[in-house]
């Protein structure tokens, strides 16, 4: 299995389809658990808002420091949701369900539809032929090439690390999961999921800008909802875009190994792992995605295996951004400076 920068490789024995067996007895659900971990982020996510809401209203600007922490809060709750979405967090499907489109609310990011999609992708990681749900959009050396100029020009601004970790969640934020009409016509429980968390979204909203002031809900809530959306870009960008990922091409795509080749392990401080609710252990997610994610920090460790493959520091993490084009003959990522120097 192809290892990141700095990772150690991994024996060509291991069986992709063998360890997602292995990992499969890792995915039960616990109420106790789920029901804790939700109370807990529920609980830290109101006190940060308080605290900022609190500070705003009193015209203290410097309260803006407490959105940071209230951002992570709210990437830990959508943590809870994506696992809801993929029937992992509750044994019942119609807990995971309402929980999902609850949260939905407060993430102001459409349960079902995100749902639709985050199977796509799940569905067809690393299928260079099946790219542009869900994914952040990579060409191959050839492909970029074939391009005209403007068409190089424009792919060259989107990989830009502005465009894609500011400009990007601000678009998704506002536009994609706010606006029905990218979704298809028929495809009308988009459309409900879309509308109908716009409705609640707004209703919250009208509540607390009543009790706190507009100018402070907006300063308040606008911030950290684009902060958590900046880092949940962050996030999904590294768990697929390093440099030994995989692509392939439909005649040569394999399902498993584009789960455990194409997904990184992200090795993040404990405290950092805890806030973002073990995201980075996103090689696992993709082998065995009904494991809940209060479980994947046990089966880490309880498979020493998976502790070498595709492991990206925190520190290595941030040299990911120049890697923008992907490289078929070499079969990794690769930067523009490179891609010109091969040729």
């Amino acid at each position: 299995m192809s290892a990141s920068c700095g990772s150690d490789a991994v024996t060509p024995e291991l069986s992709l389809q063998a360890l997602r067996k292995r990992l499969i007895r890792h995915a039960k659900p616990d109420a106790a658990r789920a029901t804790r971990q939700i109370l807990v982020t529920t609980a830290l996510l109101a006190a940060s808002m308080a605290l900022l809401f609190w500070g705003l209203a009193q015209g203290f600007w410097p309260a803006l420091l407490c959105a940071l922490p209230a951002a992570f809060f709210i990437v830990r709750l959508f943590i809870i949701q994506h696992d809801c979405g993929h029937g992992s967090y509750f044994r019942s499907p119609r807990l995971n369900n309402a929980i999902g489109r609850a949260i939905g609310v407060v993430t102001t990011v459409p349960y079902s539809a995100w749902r639709r999609d985050h199977a796509a992708h799940h569905a067809g990681c690393g299928n260079l032929d099946r790219r542009g749900i869900g994914d952040v959009t990579t060409l191959t050396i050839a492909e970029y090439r074939a391009r005209s100029r403007w068409q190089r020009l424009a792919y060259r601004l989107y990989r830009n690390p502005l465009v894609l970790f500011v400009l990007g969640p601000l678009y998704l934020l506002s536009v994609r999961y706010r606006v029905p009409m990218v979704n298809p016509v028929a495809n009308r429980h988009s459309w409900i999921s879309i509308l109908g968390t716009d409705a609640a979204v707004a209703g919250l909203a009208a509540g607390l800008a009543v009790l706190i002031g507009p100018v402070a809900f907006l300063a308040g809530w606008g911030t950290v909802l684009l902060l958590a959306m900046m880092l949940g870009v962050w996030f999904f960008y590294v768990q697929h875009q390093f440099e030994g990922t995989y692509w392939q091409r439909t005649a040569t795509w394999e399902f498993h190994a584009a789960g455990g080749h194409g997904s990184s392990f992200y090795d993040l401080p404990p405290w950092l792992d805890w806030l973002t609710g073990s995201i980075g252990l996103h090689h696992i997610h993709h082998l065995a995605s009904r494991i809940p994610n209060y479980r994947l920090r046990r089966c880490l460790k309880e498979n020493p295996e998976l502790q070498r493959v595709n492991r990206v520091t925190l520190w290595e993490s941030f040299r990911t951004v120049r890697l923008t084009l992907w490289d078929e003959d070499a079969q990794k990522l690769v930067s523009f400076r490179q891609a010109a120097r091969a040729r």
